[in-house]
């Protein structure tokens, strides 16, 4: 079938708004269409070679950020504590298994969220559910949860200035490694797990001082006073993306101008719905969650839709099983798709399927479900001879208190309630996170 980027206009869709007024939300997508792109697909063609290196053992990535990015929550430290996050994160997988990161945030665009019920109840009030900034409000009242087509805009401004000061970090000094104490965060400085972090931060400066005597330092080499974070969000708004969707002028294929990377979540991965449609036109790398009810024959038909010339570093599958369900239902579907001969990138979401109510009433996760689903991940991989190339987490550089447990941030259910302030689902904070990094730089 031909494709064009409102093709999947023609397809069932879940997971959208219903938007009352269809003249407005046909202005605000033919006004994003005339907006500058907010990536190049010349940096979306780079990633992809990264991922090749990622798929084949040579790189490992690292990709994480808000599950829902807020515009209230929007300023210009929250960016810069996960940038840094990511940065030590970053450096200390690559400082313990000597191989290259690449960077992928959850950003500048992660606006809209799949819900499990189109609606909400609270104290006999029955409305809309909260399907992210992009959509509709969080506040819990009739105006507020209706689809509003103008929140498009603000995404679209909000990624721009975001990416604007990605870059500004990644290449006007902040990365430069002989910065690498100023990565610390300042509410984890004085916690032992800053001063591990300290600690190999020293042992990084004696290698820098031997390579700058060597005649290698950040002036000559950009490698080591630059760096990339690639941007990627769930591409659930199809109205949003199909506005971001450009001809390049080079190659003459489309590309999502939006974010490097985009996603297929779990919900919406049906063969015959839209997103699969929209999906399989665009040239980004695109990933795609595997969750437990995903069959090997529907996983292999998925992979031909998705990637039918199946090119390396093309699609990232993203499993999220639970830490549980994992060690039965993952394998066969990997054998399946190694047996096939698929070029595919495994990465692992070890927060999806580790989602419990606590006794408090929040919504939370335990790291050690999380550090379980990961280490079985590798476990399975290392047994099957097959490549596990990254992670995939829900974090922030905030100190917040929205997933319980870890030896550098014991986060009771008690607790929660004290910093807890993620839009949708518990976010890792940056003592979790950097503590995950150390263990898997230690394995």
């Amino acid at each position: 079938m031909s494709w064009s980027p409102n093709s999947w206009r023609e397809f069932p869709i879940k997971q959208q708004p219903e938007y009352e007024d269809k003249e407005l939300l046909k202005s605000i997508e033919k006004e994003i269409a005339k907006y500058p792109p907010l990536i190049f697909a010349g940096e979306a063609r780079n990633l992809q070679k990264e991922l090749v290196k990622a798929g084949r053992g040579e790189a490992f990535i690292i990709q994480g950020g808000d599950c829902a990015e807020s515009f209230d929550a929007f300023n210009a430290d929250v960016i810069k504590n996960l940038f840094k996050l990511i940065l030590q994160m970053s450096v200390v997988m690559t400082y313990s298994n000597g191989k290259p990161v690449v960077k992928i945030g959850r950003i500048a665009g992660q606006f809209a969220k799949p819900r499990s019920s189109d609606y909400e109840e609270i104290d006999g009030i029955k409305l809309p559910s909260y399907r992210g900034d992009i959509i509709n409000d969080i506040k819990f009242t009739a105006e507020a949860r209706k689809p509003d087509p103008k929140r498009m805009i603000k995404a679209y401004n909000q990624s721009a200035a975001t990416m604007n000061l990605l870059r500004a970090f990644s290449r006007g000094g902040l990365a430069d490694l002989t910065e690498v104490h100023r990565w610390n965060l300042d509410f984890i400085k004085d916690h032992p797990l800053g001063k591990k972090y300290e600690e190999l931060s020293k042992q990084i400066d004696k290698a820098v001082t031997f390579l700058k005597a060597a005649g290698i330092d950040s002036n000559n080499t950009l490698q080591l006073r630059q760096t990339t974070v690639f941007t990627s969000h769930e591409a659930l708004l199809l109205n949003y993306e199909e506005a971001l969707t450009r001809k390049d002028s080079i190659t003459g294929d489309w590309y999502n101008c939006s974010a490097h990377m985009l996603w297929i979540g779990d919900r919406t991965r049906g063969l015959g719905d839209a997103h699969i449609e929209y999906f399989r036109g665009i040239k980004n790398p695109i990933g795609c969650k595997v969750g437990p009810s995903m069959e090997p024959t529907e996983l292999i038909n998925l992979i031909d839709a998705l990637n039918p010339d199946n090119e390396e570093g093309k699609l990232n599958l993203i499993v999220r099983m639970g830490a549980d369900k994992i060690s039965e239902l993952y394998p066969p579907l990997l054998r399946a798709v190694r047996d096939a001969g698929k070029n595919v990138v495994w990465t692992i979401d070890p927060m999806h399927g580790n989602v419990e109510k606590s006794s408090t009433g929040f919504k939370t996760r335990d790291f050690d479900n999380i550090l379980s689903e990961v280490k079985q991940f590798m476990d399975i991989h290392e047994a099957e001879g097959t490549i596990a190339a990254g992670i995939h987490l829900e974090m922030t550089g905030e100190n917040v208190t929205e997933c319980t447990g870890s030896l550098s941030s014991p986060i009771t259910e008690a607790d929660l309630g004290s910093r807890y302030h993620t839009q949708c689902d518990p976010r890792l904070n940056a003592n979790q996170a950097l503590e995950l990094a150390f263990m898997l730089g230690s394995n």
